[in-house]
């Protein structure tokens, strides 16, 4: 819909910031939109507000707790701190779900029974889950602090990293800085002519004009007649064919831009965006030693509440409580039963679907309708950093339009000698379908001989690898749950509701699926409405 105070409206007052952000956005792309959002404070932050408070006596009820993810240890911690009795059915032998780190010496076994033992060196590991916490994702922080868990800077975007497509440049990748430069400086450019050519007369006042042309000119680099050419002030942005230097060898070569036609049919730029969405600006953190620290930090809190090995093959409720039925998940056996009041149930969706429980239809059917998407992560060790000591690469990802997505490279021991552990794979859809068809020896080989099209060195320096495919993991059956508006709208609010004594939490029941900070949210979230149920009963 055109605003009539916009270009096409043909108003003559000034534009209004919904048309300026969208005018932005059509010219130079939502990346560059986004950061005018940052820039007028237009963009969100997380639901968290502070340490929930459960107050009032809960009189000895209980609460089974079905996973020891996020979600369900985050629940059984504050519904025990508020006097409630809690007990949790894990079906790992270790605590924190998808909050996961494979060491050295680690077994994996997957659905069809592939085993992988994982031969990383001491103190090298891969996430398989989740590898990143953003600034604002103040739930899951507030508990790292809690819990003590040491957390660490995480790079997102590093100019050294690579990108790389075997449409372009005959697949040679190029820099990440030369190709952020170049797209910013011909946006800017485009833009800084629109302005002057008086494009934008009926869009912003002659103040926002001149300011947005000295905007342009700064963000793009551009030269005194805004054009984005050759020279030290690009190259100062994209880098120099030779570096400014000490005495007689000071001078600096400039270097040359990409044409503005070969980068855009490049789509390299497209990669640009992943460090402007709000969830992978800095600052982002991991926990020291793995991701999977957290789960330890919170499974050691929780000692003797967690029921590990415990798979859920029934959930039934009266009304007067809620038993699961349990096996082994290791070794079978007769089936046991655990009993309480009420229940928070954060098994994922797609397994929770095969569960019988006796739920109403508005719940099961929101359950059986939520699909959970693929992904694949694949560690590989190699001999020797040699991202950094070759190519002065530390931390930050590389983006490639081979089926492996993209490389991530490890954000903590810089520089020290020995082994190194990269995130050789990570990706989603129909590539992490293909490599989840494969052995799991098939895909490490696959990502060894994607990956040295961007660094050579991969065949040579490779040690050993470890995959997991999503879709392939016993307990979850995929990454995460996948929302579309038209699922959203219809089942949602069903998944999330309190049916009897049950009521459902996770990252699938928020609105930041994939993230650990929906997890904790939906727990918070489903444990106060249960608590107010409790308090009413």
């Amino acid at each position: 819909m055109v605003s009539d105070q916009s270009p096409g409206g043909r108003g003559s007052g000034p534009m209004s910031r919904r048309d300026l952000l969208t005018l932005i956005g059509t010219v130079a792309g939502s990346a560059v939109m986004y950061e005018a959002m940052s820039s007028m404070a237009l963009a969100g932050e997380s639901g968290y507000t502070g340490p929930i408070k459960l107050t009032g006596d809960p009189k000895g009820a209980s609460v089974l707790i079905l996973g020891a993810g996020m979600a369900g240890m985050c629940a059984a911690y504050e519904l025990r701190k508020a006097g409630y009795k809690v007990q949790i059915l894990e079906y790992n032998d270790r605590a924190g779900g998808r909050n996961w780190s494979l060491y050295g010496g680690d077994t994996y076994t997957e659905l069809g029974g592939a085993v992988q033992k994982v031969g990383f060196d001491k103190g090298l590991y891969l996430n398989p889950g989740p590898w990143r916490l953003p600034h604002h994702h103040y739930a899951v922080l507030h508990y790292c602090k809690l819990l003590g868990v040491a957390l660490e800077p995480f790079v997102q975007v590093n100019y050294a990293a690579l990108l790389q497509s075997d449409k372009a440049f005959g697949g040679k990748p190029k820099p990440y800085r030369e190709v952020q430069a170049d797209f910013n400086g011909y946006v800017a450019e485009l833009l800084a002519k629109c302005t002057q050519q008086g494009k934008l007369d009926e869009a912003v006042t002659k103040e926002d004009r001149e300011v947005l042309m000295g905007a342009m000119r700064e963000w793009g680099a551009l030269d005194k007649n805004y054009e984005y050419k050759k020279g030290l002030l690009t190259s100062d942005r994209r880098g120099y064919v030779s570096d400014p230097g000490g005495g007689l060898t000071s001078v600096p070569t400039p270097s040359e831009p990409i044409a503005m036609t070969e980068l855009l049919q490049s789509g390299l730029w497209a990669a640009i965006a992943a460090g402007h969405g709000y969830e992978f600006q800095n600052m982002i953190f991991q926990p020291k030693g793995g991701m999977g620290m957290i789960g330890k930090a919170f499974g050691k809190e929780l000692d003797g509440v967690i029921t590990y090995d415990a798979k859920v093959i029934d959930i039934h409720q009266t009304d007067n409580g809620v038993t699961a039925t349990y096996v082994n998940s290791k070794t079978g056996g007769p089936p046991k039963t655990a009993s309480a009041d009420w229940c928070v149930c954060t098994i994922p969706a797609s397994v929770l679907s095969q569960i019988p429980m006796n739920v109403g239809n508005p719940m099961q059917n929101a359950i059986d309708a939520l699909y959970y998407d693929a992904s694949i992560k694949v560690g590989l060790q190699f001999k020797r950093r040699f991202w950094e000591q070759d190519n002065a690469i530390y931390g930050g990802i590389s983006f490639t339009d081979q089926p492996n997505s993209m490389i991530g490279y490890p954000s903590t021991d810089y520089f020290s000698d020995g082994k190194g552990v990269l995130l050789g794979a990570y990706t989603f859809g129909p590539n992490a379908f293909l490599y989840a068809a494969m052995s799991p020896e098939e895909r490490v080989a696959k990502t060894v001989e994607y990956g040295a099209k961007l660094h050579p060195q991969y065949k040579e320096e490779f040690d050993n690898g470890v995959a997991v495919a999503w879709h392939r993991v016993p307990w979850t059956l995929g990454c995460a749950g996948h929302w579309t508006e038209e699922l959203r709208a219809q089942h949602y609010d069903d998944l999330c509701a309190i049916d009897g004594r049950i009521v459902l939490a996770g990252e699938h029941a928020s609105r930041i699926p994939a993230w650990q900070e929906g997890a904790l949210l939906s727990s918070l979230d489903a444990i106060r409405r249960l608590h107010q149920r409790v308090m009413t009963a």
